[in-house]
């Protein structure tokens, strides 16, 4: 459920809609939500001084419920 609201959110600030992918994996302390994005919009995601993540954190945090949640948004280019 986390995956797919993440996903429509992070849909709604790119321009490039298609390339947006969000990978969910289970982790001893919680989950992790990776988000992966057209290079062009990458900055879209992060916003200002991070702003625009640290608010997709938030809603992603208010919508677990308790549970332990990161979110982290993975520059394609440097992971290759």
């Amino acid at each position: 459920m986390l995956e797919e609201a993440l996903e429509h959110l992070v849909k709604g600030i790119v321009d490039h809609d298609e390339d947006v992918v969000v990978r969910h994996k289970e982790l001893r302390r919680g989950e992790l939500l990776e988000v992966r994005v057209h290079p062009d919009d990458l900055g879209r995601v992060i916003g200002r001084s991070g702003r625009t993540a640290g608010a997709l954190r938030t809603v992603v945090g208010a919508l677990a419920g308790g549970k332990q949640v990161r979110v982290d948004i993975v520059d394609t280019d440097r992971s290759r």
